[in-house]
Formats: structure tokens, C-alpha cells, sequence
């Protein structure tokens, strides 16, 4: 018998791997389409950046010859001439803000807990959220009409113009900003936080004021200085509740008030070159009021959500 020995098979030729270094086709696309993206976002955010930037320079550039220690400690002068400055609408903006603050945030506040901790798929919450995004796109005069028409005249209240009703309309505009960037940061807050809080007992109000509100205070500071904001800056719903005056004004309710927007206005509108240059100092320091209350709330807010993130 003989063993037939089949002479072994040829080895089969080592498969030919892709290097590391080769790059195909797809993976080449995807990165074009990828820079491409990336230097045409780049581009919006500089195009978006370029308002900004411009009126920071032409406020600077025309406000900061009106800026001294005069303007800061005097009453206003007569539009033709040098000299003078915007106390009292500084006292006045100060004032304002001092009685809308409390106003919105508490109301805020709490309407954001209801709808986040108590009104959930309710239809007292889709109603009350739908009424704040309402209010978010109303604009601001038809606010100072309101406030005109409901406490100042037209119900018999005869409240008259002040600082007490100017307070209430601006406190109408933070409201449903307080309110949405209230909510949005409650929501933020991890349900197991409260789920722990309710398995050791706790009740629901306890829970809420004691773990969730806790929680949240940066995000909730931050959406309200956003409001304050917004707030300090606006002009035509003091034009109908403020009315405006020339010296500084101590008076809670009854006398008519002033403010820093109205002051700028009221100089914008003269041809006098003095009062322009007052007006344009008086704009410089509302920008540079309202930008460190944003950077005050980014900061807050970057912290938080730091802080968030190592939890």
C-alpha cells in the first residue's frame, strides 16, 4: 500500500492591512465638511459679535469725555450748556430697581416652583407658561400703557405718576423672565436628589425649600440678574409711570420720578452739543451697568454648572 503524500499547499499570501497613516475617502470628506462647518460658524459668530462691538466703541468713544465726578454728584443743567450731571437719574434707576426687584424675583420664583415642583401636565401650568411666553414678546410700552391705565388713571386708584408705580411696570417685565430661566434651572435639579429627600421622609414643601431651592440658587440668581438687566435699561414704560423730573425725588409715591434711560432720551432729543455729550455719558455708564450684571450671571452660572458637573 502506498500513501499517496499530497505535496503541501502553497501558504496563502498575507492579507495586504490598510496602514494606520491611509486615510479614505468618506474619512477625508467628513473632515472637509467639518472645517468647512466649523470656519462658516466661526464667521456668524464674528458677524454676530460685530453690533456689539460697534456700540461699545461709539459709546465709548462719545460718552467717556461726559464722564467725571461731576456728573455723578450733580443734578441736571440746561441742555445748552456745559456743567451738570445725572444724579438724580441714577438715584432714580436705583430707587426703581430697589422696589421692582422684590417684585419679580419672589413672584418668579415662585411661579417657576409651581410650575415645575407642583402644576406638572396641569392646566393651570400650561396656562400660566403660556401666558409668560405672552409677555416675554409683549413689547415693553404696552406694559407702561397698562400700569397707565390700571393705577395711574382710567380705575379711579389716582395713584398718580411715581416711583412706586414705575416699579411695578418695570417688575411686569422681569417677571416672565424670572419665570422662564427660573424654571428651566429647577428643572435642571436630578430627580433622584428629590426622590432621595422624599425616601427619608421629608414632605414635599420640605424637599422643595430645603433641597431643590438650595440647589438651584445659582442658576435662580443668575436668571435674575439677567431680569435686573433687562430691567434697569428699559425707557418707555417709565415715559408713562415715571414721567420724569429734574432734581432727585426721595418720594415713595405721588411725585413724578426720573431714571437714567429717561435722562438719556430726553438729551438725545435736544441739538445742543453739551446735552448730546451728556446723553452719550449717561448711555456709556447704562452699558456698562447692564454688562456687569451679565458677566456677574455668566460667572454665577458657569460655576454652577461646573459645580453640576462633578457632582
Amino acid at each position: 500500500m502506498t500513501d499517496l503524500l499530497t505535496p503541501p499547499s502553497a501558504p496563502a499570501p498575507a492579507e495586504q492591512r490598510p496602514s494606520l497613516r491611509h486615510i479614505s475617502p468618506r474619512t477625508r470628506n467628513r473632515k472637509l465638511v467639518n472645517s468647512v462647518v466649523n470656519v462658516l460658524l466661526t464667521i456668524a459668530i464674528v458677524i454676530a459679535c460685530i453690533p456689539l462691538l460697534l456700540i461699545l466703541y461709539v459709546v465709548l468713544q462719545r460718552g467717556v469725555g461726559a464722564i467725571a465726578i461731576e456728573f455723578f454728584t450733580s443734578d441736571q443743567g440746561p441742555f445748552q450748556r456745559e456743567g451738570g450731571g445725572f444724579r438724580h437719574g441714577f438715584f432714580g434707576t436705583f430707587y426703581i430697581m430697589v422696589i421692582a426687584i422684590p417684585l419679580a424675583v419672589i413672584m418668579g420664583v415662585a411661579t417657576s416652583v409651581y410650575l415645575v415642583e407642583y402644576g406638572k401636565g396641569g392646566k393651570l401650568a400650561s396656562a400660566v407658561r403660556f401666558v409668560t411666553d405672552v409677555m416675554t414678546g409683549v413689547p415693553s410700552i404696552f406694559v407702561g400703557l397698562v400700569v397707565y391705565a390700571t393705577l395711574i388713571r382710567g380705575t379711579g386708584l389716582g395713584l398718580g405718576f411715581g416711583t412706586f408705580v414705575a416699579g411695578i411696570a418695570i417688575a411686569l417685565i422681569m417677571l416672565p423672565i424670572v419665570v422662564r430661566s427660573c424654571e428651566e434651572m429647577l428643572k435642571l435639579v436630578p430627580d433622584s436628589v428629590r426622590n432621595a429627600s422624599a425616601g427619608l421622609g421629608a414632605r414635599k414643601w420640605q424637599t422643595t425649600t430645603r433641597v431643590v431651592l438650595p440647589a438651584a440658587a445659582p442658576g435662580l440668581a443668575t436668571g435674575s440678574m439677567l431680569a435686573v438687566a433687562r430691567g434697569a435699561g428699559e425707557t418707555a414704560p417709565l415715559l408713562l409711570t415715571a414721567l420724569g423730573s429734574l432734581y432727585m425725588v426721595t418720594a415713595f409715591q405721588g411725585e413724578a420720578q426720573t431714571s437714567l434711560p429717561q435722562l438719556i432720551y430726553q438729551h438725545a432729543r435736544q441739538p445742543f452739543p453739551p446735552g448730546l455729550e451728556k446723553a452719550w455719558g449717561g448711555a456709556l455708564c447704562l452699558v456698562a451697568i447692564t454688562l456687569i450684571f451679565t458677566v456677574i450671571a455668566r460667572t454665577v452660572g458657569a460655576r454652577f454648572a461646573a459645580r453640576r458637573e462633578g457632582m
